[in-house]
C-alpha cells in the first residue's frame, strides 16, 4: 500500500516491478519514477530504443541523456572513472550525475561527440531493482517534450507523453514528495571538474 506520508517508505511490488523488467528486455520504453523525478528510460545498450526516447521527447540526438546503475562497482564496464568520483559521491547530500570519459558498452547515440556519458549510481530501491534484474544500465531522462517542464510529480506529465511508453509503473503514483533533478559535474580523468548543474 503507497502512502503520500512523507515520512513512511513507499514500497512497490514485485508484479509492478517485474512488468517493468520485460518491458525493457524487449525493447520498450518504460515511463518510472526516479530517484529524482519521473523519467523516460529503456536498456542503455539498446540503440533502437534510445532512438524511440529522443523521437517521444522531440529532442535531437546531439543531447546525450543520462543512465542510471544499480552499484558504484559496475561504473568501470562503461566509463573510465576518476579518483575524486568516489569521494563526490560519498560525500554528495542529493543524487548526483557524473559525466565521465571514455565511455563504452552502451548504445552509441548515448555517447557525446566528446566521448563523455553521464552516470548517477541510482539510491532508489525500485531503480536499483530494475538495473539489477535487466543486468545492463538503464536511460534517465525527464518525462517531458524537450524544452517543456519537467514533471516534478505524475499527475503533472502530458497524457499524449503517457500514452508512446510501452509500460508505465504503478510505483509512486499517488506520491506527492517534494523531487528535483540531481546535480550534475563533468569529470576529466585528471580529476578536473565541471558544474554543470549545482
Amino acid at each position: 500500500m503507497q502512502t503520500d506520508s512523507p515520512s513512511a517508505p513507499l514500497r512497490y511490488d514485485k508484479a509492478d516491478l517485474d512488468q517493468a523488467v520485460a518491458c525493457l528486455q524487449s525493447g520498450g520504453v518504460l515511463l518510472y519514477p526516479t530517484d529524482t523525478i519521473w523519467g523516460l528510460g529503456c536498456d542503455a545498450t539498446n540503440e533502437e530504443a534510445v532512438q524511440r526516447i529522443f523521437q517521444i521527447k522531440q529532442r535531437s540526438d546531439s543531447k546525450s541523456m543520462l543512465v542510471l546503475t544499480d552499484a558504484p562497482g559496475k561504473l568501470q564496464g562503461y566509463v573510465d572513472v576518476p579518483d575524486m568520483a568516489w569521494d563526490l559521491m560519498e560525500v554528495s547530500e542529493r543524487p548526483i550525475t557524473i559525466i565521465y570519459p571514455n565511455a563504452r558498452n552502451v548504445a552509441p547515440s548515448l555517447i557525446a561527440e566528446d566521448g563523455t556519458l553521464g552516470i548517477r549510481v541510482t539510491s532508489d530501491a525500485f531503480c536499483q531493482a530494475l538495473c539489477r534484474k535487466l543486468r545492463r544500465p538503464i536511460v534517465s531522462t525527464s518525462a517531458n517534450i524537450s524544452g517543456h517542464p519537467a514533471p516534478a510529480f505524475f499527475s503533472q506529465i502530458d497524457s499524449a507523453l503517457r500514452q508512446q511508453a510501452d509500460y508505465v509503473c504503478r510505483y509512486r503514483r499517488q506520491d506527492q514528495r517534494p523531487s528535483q533533478p540531481s546535480s550534475v559535474v563533468k569529470l576529466g580523468l585528471n580529476n578536473e571538474i565541471s558544474i554543470i548543474r549545482p
